[in-house]
């Protein structure tokens, strides 16, 4: 009899591991996912990538706002735990689903809860480990597959396989070589499972750190920073949410840099525009922007978007935009 898999996950990176769990033949009888949410620009109620698959491949969706049976919503949780001992889950496979555990759902199949987490643990535990470990200038990151408890990403370690994080690479980027190895890993962990072959090894206490949920505040540029910390940032922060530039009041999106060598100068100071890009002072070195976008506009690389939008040397950028 194939093993039974409950899967609860949202975005586009949870999508990929339950396609790839369907792929291996497993048997799927329930997924949660997150509810409905406004999206686009006329903010229609959208399903998750997750619900999305799970429907077009028949599997039954529960979609709780909470699942503590003590918290603002606790018909939700009800509904949740009773579509959970319904399914006689053998395992819970969790990818970025949003919402916490609380230990009667830890508890409730019976290998427990296996989450598919985005980095080598225990770095960058927490909501945004992909977009930390560029932001923090990481040589690799990786995907861990983790026995979950009721702390935050502390759970033992059951699988686990590193990548290198590319100079270029973006948090879009980035996620889409994360995502297959996810998939990959959490076969490989379900199939040793099945046989008893998992050894679970317990996270160390050295090399801690947590991926704070990424904040729209934090788009805005500190140009007293250095050339190469905002760079990563820039890369971090693509797709979402962008870093953010203020130039003569209006807000401008930056999506390529490079640091250049030389010296600095005035923070947010343009020192020389061409084709190449735009040169911009910083707490330590330089900054060449070679990628921008207006509000409303196309992501453009510097010399279309300077046909419509004119940068001068001696110009400067708020030291941090609004």
């Amino acid at each position: 009899m194939p093993m039974r898999v409950g899967f609860a996950g949202t975005p586009e990176f949870a999508r990929i591991a339950l396609e790839r769990l369907l792929a291996e033949g497993f048997a799927i009888p329930l997924v949660l996912t997150q509810p409905d949410r406004p999206a686009g620009r006329g903010m229609q109620l959208q399903a998750s990538p997750v619900k999305q698959f799970a429907q077009k491949h028949g599997i039954q969706v529960a979609q709780p706002r909470s699942l503590r049976p003590d918290g603002k919503y606790p018909e939700d949780a009800a509904l949740a735990k009773a579509a959970i001992a319904g399914a006689h889950l053998d395992v819970l496979v969790v990818a970025a689903y949003g919402l916490i555990l609380p230990q009667w759902t830890l508890d409730a199949p019976r290998l427990g809860c296996l989450n598919i987490h985005a980095s080598l643990l225990p770095r960058w535990r927490g909501a945004a480990p992909i977009h930390r470990a560029i932001e923090a200038g990481d040589a690799q990151t990786g995907v861990t597959i983790m026995q979950m408890d009721a702390g935050l990403d502390t759970g033992d370690m059951l699988l686990a396989e590193g990548i290198p994080i590319a100079p270029d690479d973006t948090t879009a980027s980035l996620h889409d070589k994360l995502a297959p190895l996810g998939g990959r890993l959490i076969v490989r962990a379900l199939e040793l499972a099945a046989c008893g072959g998992l050894t679970p090894v317990k996270q160390p206490e050295a090399g801690i750190t947590y991926a704070h949920k990424i904040e729209k505040s934090e788009a805005a540029v500190d140009w007293s920073q250095s050339a190469h910390a905002i760079e990563r940032r820039i890369r971090a922060f693509d797709p979402f949410p962008g870093a953010t530039a203020t130039l003569n009041g209006e807000a401008i999106k930056l999506w390529g840099a490079q640091p250049m060598p030389g010296p600095g100068g005035e923070p947010g100071h343009v020192q020389s525009v061409s084709g190449a890009g735009v040169d911009v002072c910083c707490g330590e070195g330089l900054l060449r922007l070679t990628q921008l976008q207006r509000a409303g506009g196309k992501r453009l690389p510097v010399t279309d978007f300077l046909r419509g939008f004119e940068i001068k040397p001696g110009m400067v950028f708020a030291r941090r935009a609004a």
